[in-house]
């Protein structure tokens, strides 16, 4: 099976592997959420691997790099909407700063990837 160019970037997977426990960690949240910050959270995560994805299909490095630029907006939306979920009680502490951590690292990933593809 052929593989397409963002299958093969390592910052894409572990995006990928962000919305994965993004859907986990949205599931049990109150119905009542179900249209706000559950759907919120989850668009914005989805939104960092698709951006990724996009992005190899440019041609240009300069658009490249701002598909990348996107993916790392939406990560930040996802972090800021993190706080919200634990400071609002809706996941646990340990759960906040494991997906905090894997925010971090995506967030260094994604620095590199830009700065290589505006040089």
């Amino acid at each position: 099976m052929r593989h397409f160019g963002f299958e093969k970037l390592n910052v894409w997977h572990k995006a990928k592997d962000l919305v994965l426990d993004i859907y986990r960690i949205t599931k049990p949240f109150p119905k009542e959420e179900l249209y706000t910050l559950t759907s919120q959270l989850r668009r914005a995560a989805i939104s960092i691997p698709s951006n990724l994805a996009e992005g190899t299909s440019r041609k240009t490095n300069r658009d490249k790099a701002h598909f990348t630029t996107l993916a790392f907006s939406s990560l930040m939306e996802v972090a800021n909407q993190l706080i919200i979920s634990y400071e609002l009680g809706y996941i646990p502490e340990e759960t906040y700063l494991n997906t905090r951590e894997q925010i971090q690292e995506i967030s260094r990933m994604l620095t590199a990837l830009r700065n290589a593809q505006e040089k």
